[in-house]
């Protein structure tokens, strides 16, 4: 069975390791208990929006991005296909070529 809170648990100390911060500093900042939010990184506690957009502001990470990784991990869990953030370069040329038609002078 896959746990939300998991996922949540995983990605929050991922951005947090990224950032070079410990649990005491981003819990410092987010005035959250320590050992809370040990347990949230670890899958064991729920934490609810209030807490969450807590944490991100004291990672400096839009709460969208830290729910958009969520959402991607579970995808990947559920076997479902992840879509790139950006547009392939071929799309991207293609899309010049249509908003841009040549005029032609004849």
């Amino acid at each position: 069975m896959i746990l939300v809170r998991h996922e949540i648990g995983e990605v929050l100390r991922d951005f947090r390791q990224q950032k070079g911060r410990t649990l005491r500093q981003v819990a410092g900042r987010a005035s959250v208990a320590l050992g809370y939010l040990s347990e949230v990184e670890r899958g064991q506690k729920e934490a609810s929006s209030e807490i969450l957009a807590s944490v991100a502001e004291a990672l400096e990470v839009p709460i969208s991005i830290i729910m958009r990784e969520v959402s991607d991990r579970l995808s990947v869990l559920e076997g479902m296909p992840t879509f790139p953030d950006v547009v392939p370069d071929d799309l991207v040329a293609l899309d010049a070529e249509l908003a841009e038609p040549e005029l032609s002078l004849r």
